[in-house]
């Protein structure tokens, strides 16, 4: 199998703090506000040249999406002449990797961005990456990194090594072959066109325990917010609303309720999420807490032109 990992510049500019505090901090910087519609519309402009030339396309982002190249004649030199299709026709740039899986793909796309063409081997992507650090590999966040290095396992080297024993310990055997697998860059996830997203969800982490509840509440009608916005952009919707609350002991709840109908608003969304938190009446300071909506399927009138957008 030969699978490429195509992935756009970034079609905005976006600040991964709150724009009053990074202006503060930045006071002469220019901030631009996203413009979704646009965004979509330059989206399907690249997915439309990428389906012309591949026949098989898994699309997981508005900028992103895997290809599998297998049977297509000189895919090398296909997917320049895509590159250069997509820099003509959009203006836009493009990093490509290719690999004999969707793992080794999307690694290389990353590795030399913004207008990267990278080509591996599973074991040249081994090479290559051996002394990164284990959050290179998707899949393997940051409280699982730290959690490996905690172990002194800090790069994907020493993970696709690690004997089992050390590893079974802290994660159970399931995640831990897992773990060691994806350090090794075996993956045999085929491409396929459809990606089934089930639920959206957004949640947060405190800096300090909070327990006043009318601060939850505050905090909880923000994640409302932001969640029930990206559904929209989306055109996603759902039946299910539930929310996380981690207390400081480190115990973990939800709770949920499953409506007669979908919804993404955050008019329909917020006061159901709100009156769980309420029932849930937390005992302890909370540390955590997130805002999820399940059973997700296209909103009718965007049936036919929906796009994903990942967070």
């Amino acid at each position: 199998m030969t699978t490429a990992s195509y992935e756009a510049r970034r079609f905005g500019i976006g600040s991964a703090m709150p724009a009053a505090r990074a202006r503060r901090l930045c006071p002469d910087a220019v901030f631009l506000e996203p413009d979704f519609a646009y965004y979509r519309a330059a989206s399907a402009e690249v997915m439309a040249i990428i389906r012309a030339n591949v026949e098989t396309v898994e699309v997981i982002g508005l900028d992103e999406a895997y290809l599998e190249l297998t049977g297509l004649p000189a895919p090398h030199a296909s997917m320049r002449r895509i590159v250069a299709r997509i820099r003509d026709g959009t203006r836009l740039t493009a990093s490509i990797g290719i690999g004999p899986s969707k793992l080794v793909a999307k690694v290389a796309s990353d590795a030399e961005k913004p207008a990267g063409f990278v080509v591996l081997t599973r074991e040249q992507a081994r090479t290559r990456f051996a002394g990164s650090p284990p959050g290179l590999i998707p899949g393997i966040g940051p409280k699982t990194a730290e959690r490996l290095h905690a172990l002194g396992i800090d790069t994907l080297g020493k993970l696709a090594v690690t004997p089992d024993e050390t590893l079974v310990g802290p994660f159970g055997a399931r995640l831990a072959a897992e773990l060691r697998r994806r350090a090794r860059f075996e993956d045999d996830a085929p491409v396929t066109e459809e990606r089934k997203v089930i639920s959206e969800s957004r949640e947060l982490t405190f800096d300090r325990d909070i327990a006043d509840g009318a601060e939850l509440e505050i905090v909880l009608e923000r994640l409302v917010e932001r969640l029930c916005g990206g559904l929209e952009r989306q055109c996603r919707r759902g039946r299910t609303i539930g929310i996380k609350v981690r207390l400081d002991d480190f115990s973990t709840h939800t709770r949920s309720r499953t409506l007669s109908e979908a919804v993404d608003s955050a008019d329909r969304v917020g006061p159901i999420a709100l009156d769980l938190l309420r029932r849930f009446a937390a005992p302890r300071p909370v540390r955590l807490l997130g805002v999820r909506v399940a059973g997700l399927e296209p909103s009718s009138e965007h049936a036919e032109d929906q796009l994903v957008l990942p967070f």
